[in-house]
């Protein structure tokens, strides 16, 4: 009898084992499932917002007629052959790239079967005119065409490049410039470099548009008189037009998921989520002051990229406190923060130098001076 119990004991143990074992691969299964979902998520949240959303300023309807008019002047460029110089000026984080890469991917240019050569200069990274005729030949593709030989001069290299750029006619490929940090460029020696594209334009040979980009208000003021003399005077102003419901519905745009996402049922519950969180008045008052500090769109980014990376398995949603976080950490005082870090002996060192350089009023001052001030 006792043996019996024993077996219908042992049974049910080990049916309820296999039950309890099952239960874990269910609950295990159903976790991983969870994190894989989330970090799709999460994902997906950060290639939304780290992306350049070219369609913002479309939707809200900025920009739209001087999309038009960069879209003409470069189609009649490719298509006519007319040569045209423009300026696009704004302020930082307005989307004036963004305009740009949305006007060539519309017109399809720099493609292989389009009949024209894109040329693309940074004024930070180009330094120089020499540095930038290396970087045009090198876009043009004429290293085989120049070959071994040797230039002397940086006179002789500009010819060589003015000399194939003029011996063409209207039937060839259009070149169009795209410079940016265009002020940049007004600094370096006699503006030889933008006086010659300018004086391109001019000509009658090979289609050719110069468009510059610039946060500079003043940059036809910095300009020399023959290179202002050759310039079209076209320009653009872009400046950031909408209010803060609009800037709202950006920040909604960013954070909300699109709706080809895998999963239909968590996209409903984050967009919900997101609709109630963008309501809160702590998160109100972060986009508010964010708002009236700086309206840009990359700054927002910048805001937005730190709250999603905090996204994980304990944490699913995002919280107010999250954008409060992310904007402190922003609007932090450098300078303070490296003073915390200081030992005692460091700190006095900083206080001597301070009180030198009030005492002599910016006169350099040596370590021999502060040691004694220490």
């Amino acid at each position: 009898m006792a043996e019996k119990i024993s077996r219908r004991h042992s049974i049910v143990n080990v049916k309820h084992g296999s039950q309890i074992s099952r239960c874990k691969k269910r609950t295990a299964k159903t976790n991983q499932s969870t994190a894989r979902v989330r970090g799709i998520l999460k994902k997906q949240l950060s290639s939304n917002v780290n992306n350049i959303c070219c369609e913002i300023s479309t939707s809200l309807g900025c920009f739209d007629e001087e999309r038009r008019h960069l879209e003409d002047l470069l189609w009649r460029t490719v298509t006519l052959g007319e040569s045209n110089s423009l300026l696009i000026i704004g302020p930082r984080g307005c989307g004036k790239s963004t305009l740009v890469q949305r006007v060539c991917d519309k017109l399809k240019l720099g493609e292989e079967n389009r009949n024209v050569i894109l040329i693309k200069l940074n004024g930070f990274i180009v330094t120089d005119d020499r540095v930038a005729l290396k970087d045009i030949t090198r876009q043009l593709h004429l290293e085989n065409v120049v070959g071994d030989r040797v230039f002397g001069s940086f006179a002789e290299n500009l010819a060589f490049l003015l000399q194939a750029l003029k011996c063409g006619s209207q039937e060839c490929k259009s070149l169009i410039f795209f410079i940016e940090e265009f002020d940049l460029f007004c600094y370096h020696k006699n503006q030889t470099l933008i006086y010659n594209l300018f004086d391109i334009v001019q000509s009658s040979q090979t289609p050719v548009a110069v468009v510059g980009i610039t946060c500079r208000l003043d940059v036809i003021e910095l300009l020399e008189k023959r290179v202002r003399s050759r310039f079209s005077h076209r320009q653009l102003y872009l400046f950031n037009q909408y209010n803060f419901t609009d800037y709202m519905n950006i920040v909604k745009k960013l954070l909300q998921l699109p709706e080809d996402f895998s999963d239909l049922l968590q996209r409903n519950q984050w967009n919900e989520h997101i609709e109630k969180l963008l309501e809160e008045r702590g998160v109100k008052s972060v986009l508010r002051r964010q708002f009236e500090t700086n309206k840009s769109i990359s700054n927002l980014k910048k805001l937005l990229v730190l709250p999603v990376s905090q996204i994980n398995n304990k944490q699913p949603f995002l919280k107010s406190s999250n954008f409060i976080d992310a904007q402190a950490l922003q609007t932090v005082d450098t300078k303070a923060s490296m003073l915390k870090g200081l030992s005692i002996l460091e700190m006095i060192l900083v206080v001597s130098m301070v009180h030198l350089t009030v005492l002599y009023e910016g006169e350099p001052i040596n370590f021999e001076m502060v040691y004694n001030g220490f």
